[in-house]
């Protein structure tokens, strides 16, 4: 009797209803745990907002200028109109949203043409540079030796060249004529813009591919895959490269925002793109010299300069802090 009653006590003490069990473990992947942390960074996520808006502004450029305003960004149809008797440009109104430049251009429509520049260069310049310094710095961490040595150095001297000084001879050679520089391979305008940019951007990259290489390369299920019979590219493209998708992504949008600044800052000297393409940092040139009756030219371009590298940074910011729950935050 007594062991009767035992058994009907330790039936009654095991719940049956589900909302009587305490708390149970879920078991998350990682893209849940990532997106978990990323969404509590609000200003990440203000980041990644204007970006969107900035891409989606950028896209719809044409048809905003023939559906809104009615003119282009090299439209000289009102310029009489939008500049005084002194040849000065006019400020916004209700016809030009920003005011005009020193052409009587609308600066509203150059601003968001200019960002379509800014992007594409920031963006394909970045891919380049990623997919050249991720390619070599996994050769280099992996192989170690000589290999890592002839690279490694390699980046030593392209990181040690005067980066604005390389920059504007190779700009101005390549501008000279149409047909450009390399045999025709590199063409005046936004190529050989992205083209200098991703040279002298990939050492970077490089270097930290590199390091997280030489760790990973160590561990474990290296080991194992060699065991199996795993070969040399295998491992480094199957095994190694998927653990470096989160460094690489983390790095990526952080050097997005300098590579606009760095194209910004050759259009400002007046090299790289021609005139009649939209630039944020040719718009702040002209404007440098008008700025004291002619504030509209600077502020504009500037705040969307200063908005779009601020925005990449902090979704850097966010990614990393995502991505790498160390940081503590």
């Amino acid at each position: 009797m007594a062991q009767v009653q035992s058994e009907v006590l330790t039936e009654q003490a095991i719940p049956t209803d589900p909302s009587e069990v305490g708390a149970v473990v879920v078991g998350k992947s990682p893209w849940q745990l990532f997106w978990g942390r990323f969404r509590q960074d609000k200003l990440a996520f203000v980041g990644l907002g204007f970006i969107v808006f900035l891409v989606l502004l950028s896209l719809g450029a044409p048809l905003i200028a023939k559906y809104v305003t009615g003119r282009g960004p090299n439209d000289l149809s009102l310029a009489r109109e939008m500049t005084n008797d002194f040849g000065l440009p006019l400020g916004p109104n209700g016809t030009y949203w920003f005011g005009a430049d020193r052409s009587g251009r609308d600066l509203f429509i150059r601003v968001i043409y200019g960002a379509r520049t800014s992007l594409i260069v920031g963006l394909v310049a970045t891919a380049i540079a990623v997919a050249i310094g991720v390619t070599l710095g996994i050769i280099a961490g992996y192989f170690r030796g000589w290999v890592d040595t002839f690279i490694s150095r390699t980046i030593d001297i392209v990181l040690s060249m005067p980066l604005l000084l390389f920059a504007i001879g190779i700009v101005s050679t390549c501008s000279a004529t149409r047909v450009g520089c390399f045999g025709g391979l590199v063409k005046p305008g936004l190529p050989v813009v992205i083209f200098v940019i991703a040279l002298f951007s990939w050492p970077n990259i490089a270097r930290i591919v590199r390091g997280n290489t030489l760790s990973i390369r160590e561990r474990e299920f290296i080991e194992a895959s060699r065991s199996l019979g795993a070969g040399n590219r295998r491992i480094m493209f199957r095994e190694v490269l998927p653990n470096l998708v989160a460094p690489i992504i983390v790095y990526s949008t952080l050097i997005i925002p300098t590579n606009i600044i760095f194209e910004a800052a050759l259009s400002f000297l007046g090299l790289g793109v021609p005139q009649t393409t939209p630039s944020w940092g040719r718009m702040l040139s002209d404007a440098a010299q008008v700025f004291e009756v002619a504030w509209w030219m600077m502020v504009f371009p500037g705040v969307f300069l200063f908005l779009t590298t601020l925005a990449f940074n902090l979704v850097g910011d966010g990614l990393r802090d995502a991505l790498d729950p160390r940081t503590g935050r």
